[in-house]
This record gives C-alpha cells, sequence and structure tokens, in this order.
C-alpha cells in the first residue's frame, strides 16, 4: 500500500473547496477528504512503513492532515448551511410573536390579599402541608366523632412506622395558627396563606385542593366588632368601598361564637341577580371568636386573652375578581385561559 501525499492532498482541498458552490458539494467533499473510507485509507498506509522513525514522522503527518481536513470541512458546511437559511427566510412575513411569562391569576390574588394584611399591621406565616391530627383536629377542639374526621373527608397519610390515622393533608391552614400559639406570647396578629386539601369531587365550585387565608388576633380586650371592622376593610380594599358585610350565627369547633360571612353582591350592588341567587348577598367564609378551649390547649391564659379568627378562599375571590365561573380553570393549566391574567 503505497503512502499518502497528505501536502498534495491539503492542496487539492483548498482548491476544491474554493470552487464549490452549494451544500451538496460541500457535504461531497467532505466525504471524499474527511469522511471515514478517506480516513482509513490514509491511515492503514502506516502499516506498510518498516522504519519506525519513518512511521512515526508519517502519523504525525496523517494526525496534522486530518485535523486541518476535518476542520476545513466543518466550515465549509457551515458557510453553506448558513446561506441556504439565509435564502428559506423570507423577510417580508410578520415576526414572531414573543410571549412572556406571568404571575398564575391565583398567586395575584394571594399577593394582593397578603398586601392588603400586611397594610394592617398582620405577618404572614406558614406550616407544613402535611399535618398530624393533633394540630390538624385534636388542637382545634374537633373530636374524633367529629365528621370532618372521617375517612370521606379527609386525606389521611401513611407515614412509615406510624399509625396512618395520626398523620393528613392539612384540611385548613388553621394548624399554622396553633404553632404560632405554642412559639409566641399575645398579641399576636397573623395570617396563614396556602394549599390545603379536602376529599370533595371536583366541579365547578369544588376541587379536591385549593387554596386558603386564615387570619387570628389574640390580644387583651379584642372583641368581636375587631372581627367584624377588620373583615369589612379587607372586603373593601379587594372590591371597593361601596362593599357591605353581614355575619349569621354558625358553628365551628374551634371558634364560640361562629358566623358565616356574606358579602355585598358586587354584580347587582346587592338588589339580586343570577349570580348571588336573587339574595343581594354572597358567602366568603367563616369566622368566629377563639374558643377559649384552643387558647388553654397551647398555654394562653384564656381568662386575660381573647382573639378571633377567620377564613377565606382564594380561588372565590379570584372567581368574583375576574369573573370566572368555573373553579376548575385555574388547576387545568390551559394557556388560552392563563394569558388572559
Amino acid at each position: 500500500m503505497s503512502k499518502f501525499d497528505f501536502d498534495s492532498l491539503r492542496k487539492e482541498l483548498e482548491e476544491k473547496g474554493a470552487a464549490i458552490k452549494s451544500l451538496d458539494e460541500a457535504q461531497h467533499i467532505r466525504n471524499e477528504f474527511a469522511g471515514r473510507k478517506a480516513m482509513t485509507a490514509a491511515s492503514g498506509s502506516i502499516s506498510s512503513i518498516k522504519e519506525p522513525a519513518e512511521r512515526k514522522e508519517y502519523g504525525k503527518a496523517f494526525g496534522a492532515y486530518k485535523a486541518f481536513a476535518v476542520q476545513f470541512t466543518d466550515e465549509l458546511l457551515q458557510q453553506f448551511e448558513r446561506r441556504a437559511k439565509q435564502q428559506s427566510l423570507d423577510l417580508t412575513l410578520p415576526g414572531s410573536r414573543f410571549h412572556s411569562g406571568s404571575l398564575h391569576p391565583l398567586t395575584q390574588v394571594q399577593n394582593e390579599v397578603i398586601d392588603v394584611f400586611r397594610g394592617m399591621g398582620f405577618s404572614v406565616e406558614t406550616g407544613p402541608e402535611v399535618e398530624s391530627v393533633f394540630y390538624n383536629f385534636d388542637a382545634l377542639n374537633t373530636p374524633e366523632w367529629h365528621p370532618a374526621r372521617d375517612l370521606s373527608d379527609t386525606f389521611y397519610v401513611d407515614m412509615k412506622g406510624e399509625d396512618r390515622l395520626n398523620w393528613v393533608l392539612r384540611t385548613e391552614t388553621s394548624p399554622v395558627q396553633i404553632r404560632v400559639m405554642q412559639t409566641k406570647k399575645p398579641p399576636i396578629r397573623i395570617i396563614a396563606p396556602g394549599r390545603v386539601y379536602r376529599s370533595d369531587k371536583p366541579d365547578a365550585t369544588h376541587t379536591p385542593i385549593f387554596s386558603q387565608v386564615e387570619g387570628l388576633y389574640v390580644d387583651e380586650g379584642v372583641s368581636f366588632a375587631d372581627l367584624k371592622g377588620t373583615v369589612l376593610a379587607f372586603y373593601r380594599a379587594m372590591f371597593g368601598s361601596d362593599i357591605k358585610t353581614r355575619f349569621r350565627p354558625h358553628f365551628f369547633p374551634f371558634t364560640e361564637p361562629s358566623a358565616e360571612v356574606d358579602m355585598s353582591c358586587i354584580f347587582c350592588g346587592a338588589k339580586g341577580c343570577r349570580v348571588c341567587k336573587h339574595s343581594g348577598w354572597l358567602e366568603m367564609g367563616g369566622s368566629g371568636m377563639v374558643d377559649p378551649k384552643v387558647l388553654d390547649v397551647v398555654g394562653i391564659d384564656s381568662e386575660k386573652y381573647t382573639g378571633w379568627a377567620f377564613g377565606l378562599g382564594i380561588e372565590r375571590i379570584a372567581m368574583l375578581k375576574f369573573g370566572v365561573n368555573d373553579l376548575r380553570l385555574f388547576y387545568e393549566n390551559d394557556v388560552r385561559f392563563l394569558s388572559q391574567f
């Protein structure tokens, strides 16, 4: 097998490279001078050289040629690929629209809620989403027979080495209130935003996972009037100064007395419409004075201190602010829906 003249090959490659006019010709030259067959043939000549010094010199020459041929043909290919791309580009076509990201509508509403309460002196607290039964039920004065503790209503979590009924996906953010009251002394004024979980069948107004904000205020001399004023100020900040609120007697295990909070309908001005079922009012959430038993559990003197708490749904507020009639839209991740916000 004869040896290759790498200087002549290099010169021939340069001459042919300067003369090509298309991407196909560049690919052909690549195969001819730097392809697998060409390199195998050139390197195979080494075996025919008997003298070690000469074989070493030939190997160095082959290595230098191979590096040159690969780089030269690569550059040729890139050059003609760029030309082909430029020729296929129609500069008269309109540009592609750039879509920028944004916060999810529920995140936007939650941030707005937090800003309103921070303006009223509340701090923001968070807690774990996998919660013990003690914090989620026992400390909140929810007895074992209460229906909220049924397997049909609550997601229980298997924890290694633990009784399955000891841990749950929290059903509300009230456990955060317990954790805060265990570690801080009054006055306490907090809100606890976060995701909560309940075993609900998804429909236009229910979903197994949703977002909630709960508030807590504990100090000496705290009254129901403080609760009413705070809630009214919040809803007016969110929906306008014409908003009115009303409190209807209700029952919650962790508050006494307890009340459901209604807000005057923002769509009909409390005159009555389809959204408010012609009542003029929209149901917004629960509230009440903290039950003394809850204060006693966390070591706060219920003879000296009183407090109130409330809870509201972020999705409920978002649906009203944005005119959305199906809760599931917030969780389906349809870009056509989300891009409106």
